[in-house]
């Protein structure tokens, strides 16, 4: 093959390749430039520096040697003397480049192959750049492929112009693919890696169910009906809840479609996993009732400091609520984003009672009373000797069969135990080396400094470098199960915003900030100051800086001290 080949075989090969590849013309041509150069070092040396240039209009071929200019010439195949570039070009001055032209050469059969090589490898990094480029904005789309093969339980789809993966644990359980079937499947995700992109496809994923919807249900693609929430447990159930913009629009119906055409659409698409279709609200309670359909709720406690909700239901409803092998309450659990605890309206009633004699228990040995005066605290609402001690004389006396003189007593009893128990926690923080200086930070009391005491925390220095999460705990939510992380004040009635508060403090205290770092604060309205649930408040950005730089110089510091089922 000679370098002065015919000159429109070369751009008819050029645009052959990037037809089939689907890529720019120039990117081939540029490929070819690449090629004829490495063979052509092969021909003049390894360190002669090469250019080539098809042009891509004619096809004509030129190649040259850029020679640099020195004062002395160290490598004759690269440098070349000031005098002898003056005598070509009288402008050359040192450091310039001088080109000289280079004739055409013939390759051999290791060139030939080499530049060959150079060409391919260009072409598929830019095959791999253009499909890379191509699906990274359809993140989050269905699309259709037809199955290319079948690899230890992974599909690869051919997509056209390119390939995709849906891995094993991504396909929907008990469902098979054979060679040239057809499939769709959710764009969950698209990675830029050394062996080029991979595209990742799912049927499992909870978008995958929406983009379904959004397909088969015109309301939602004009985003006249909002899909709130998924649930999923693929090819057997799941639970979605749905919004209507328009009042005169119901969500449910419009999902569930004339004779349930449309859902049973997507029901076929799913290999028959059953969908309940459920109206969403605002109002919690409300959406737990319908969320766990078709059980009957007799009563929903909502704790929101925890995220967990606790439904009674009929003794005949448990197993019903629950559902088999708890898919019925765990895909409500997904839906709502809280955890659900089920109990009976027996179990409910045994623990109430439970709770009852221990806090008739806890008053009669706290405070010596006889049992009747425990029950009637116990049953007037009364949970702690705090309540007791702490509260109006007269909510006391107002009890029946308790007067004024018998609250009073009542409650200095509750209150000498409280200042016993007080001392008794002081001595233990004294022990475990809590300093006193902790008293300082409103809202700490001797209990709590304990705590802190049994986890290291015994300074305000070390207070200020704990997080709201370090306190009163965090949830996270993995693979659709939320779980719950304690804190240090978990057992205690201490909100986020009341930890957010002392840690301030403490910071202020510690000098890492000052009240003119926090001027921006009184600038924010209440939701922009509304507390995220698993992270600080985005107000202390600036304190958490300062707290990083403060630890970072310590540490430095320190380092030289040793509801609608379709079927």
């Amino acid at each position: 093959m000679a370098v002065s080949a015919n000159r429109l075989e070369l751009l008819q090969i050029a645009d052959a390749v990037a037809r089939e590849k689907s890529i720019d013309r120039m990117i081939v041509i540029e490929a070819m430039q690449d090629a004829i150069q490495k063979a052509a070092r092969s021909r003049y040396g390894a360190e002669t520096e090469i250019r080539a240039e098809i042009n891509p209009t004619t096809g004509e071929l030129r190649m040259w040697r850029l020679l640099e200019i020195v004062d002395e010439v160290e490598e004759h195949g690269r440098q070349i003397s000031l005098e002898e570039a003056q005598r070509r070009n009288t402008d050359a001055k040192l450091s310039d480049f001088i080109t000289e032209p280079l004739p055409p050469i013939e390759f051999g059969r290791i060139a030939a192959q080499s530049a060959k090589q150079v060409i391919v490898q260009k072409v598929r990094d830019a095959e791999r750049e253009r499909m890379y480029d191509e699906f990274k904005d359809r993140l989050g789309d269905i699309i259709n492929g037809t199955v290319k093969r079948v690899e230890y339980g992974n599909v690869i789809v051919d997509l056209g112009r390119g390939e995709a993966i849906i891995r094993r644990d991504e396909l929907i359980p008990r469902e098979t693919f054979r060679y040239g079937d057809r499939v769709r499947a959710y764009i969950h995700d698209v990675r830029q890696e050394q062996r080029g992109p991979q595209i990742f496809l799912s049927r499992t994923h909870p978008q995958f169910m929406a983009k379904l919807f959004m397909q088969e249900v015109p309301e939602i693609y004009d985003g006249v009906i909002n899909i709130r929430s998924i649930a999923r447990d693929p090819g057997s159930r799941a639970k979605i809840a749905v919004a209507s913009n328009d009042s005169s629009i119901d969500p449910v119906g419009a999902c569930v479609g004339m004779r349930g055409s449309r859902v049973q659409a997507v029901v076929n698409e799913l290999q028959g996993e059953k969908i309940d279709i459920i109206p969403w609200t605002e109002a919690l309670p409300d959406l737990v009732v319908s969320a766990l359909q078709p059980a009957e709720v007799v009563k929903v406690v909502l704790d929101e400091q925890a995220e967990r909700i606790e439904v009674v239901v009929p003794d005949e409803q448990l197993s019903l609520a629950i559902g088999r092998r708890g898919q019925n309450v765990r895909l409500a659990s997904q839906l709502i984003g809280w955890d659900i605890d089920i109990l009976t309206e027996q179990e409910e009633s045994e623990r109430r009672q439970k709770e009852f004699v221990e806090r008739s228990d806890l008053f009669m040995n706290a405070m010596n009373v006889d049992e009747m005066v425990a029950q009637l605290l116990a049953s007037e609402g009364f949970s702690s000797l705090e309540e007791v001690a702490y509260v109006e004389p007269v909510e006391i006396a107002s009890i029946e069969g308790f007067d004024e003189d018998t609250a009073a007593e009542i409650q200095a009893r509750a209150a000498e135990y409280l200042e016993q128990a007080e001392r008794e926690r002081n001595e233990e923080r004294v022990a475990l080396g809590v300093q006193d200086e902790l008293y300082q930070i409103p809202g700490l009391t001797a209990v709590m400094l304990v705590a802190l005491g049994k986890e290291g925390i015994k300074t305000i220095e070390d207070f200020a470098g704990y997080a709201a999460d370090d306190l009163v705990g965090w949830t996270e939510k993995t693979d659709g199960e939320v779980k719950r992380f304690e804190g240090t004040f978990s057992g205690f009635p201490v909100s986020r915003e009341e930890a957010e508060e002392m840690i301030m403090s403490a910071r202020l205290k510690a000098g890492w900030v000052t009240l003119d770092d926090l001027s921006s604060e009184e600038q924010l309205d209440e939701e922009a100051t509304e507390v995220p649930v698993t992270g600080e408040a985005e107000i202390a950005a600036e304190a958490d800086a300062k707290v990083d730089a403060q630890t970072e110089a310590e540490t430095v510091a320190g380092s030289d001290d040793p509801a609608a089922p379709a079927e």
